[in-house]
């Protein structure tokens, strides 16, 4: 069992913007995340979509996010 619940993107977005990362760039619907000590990240943002579990933990290894900052 996952700790992380199927999330909309928006939330994930917003998640990680309040942890630290900014959006250096927006290309279409991707966007390149930076924050100081990170390699950058890219972020396919689809409005009305959710990241499901297995996909978020990929994300969170990537970010540093956790679970409680959804």
């Amino acid at each position: 069992m996952s700790d992380w619940p199927g999330t909309p993107e928006r939330e994930v977005l917003a998640a990680l913007l309040r942890i630290g990362w900014s959006v250096r760039r927006t290309s279409g619907s991707h966007h390149i995340l930076v924050r100081e000590g990170w390699p950058e990240v890219v972020f396919a943002f689809h409005d009305g979509h959710a990241i499901g579990p297995r996909m978020l933990a990929r994300i969170a290894k990537r970010t540093g996010l956790l679970p409680s900052d959804l």
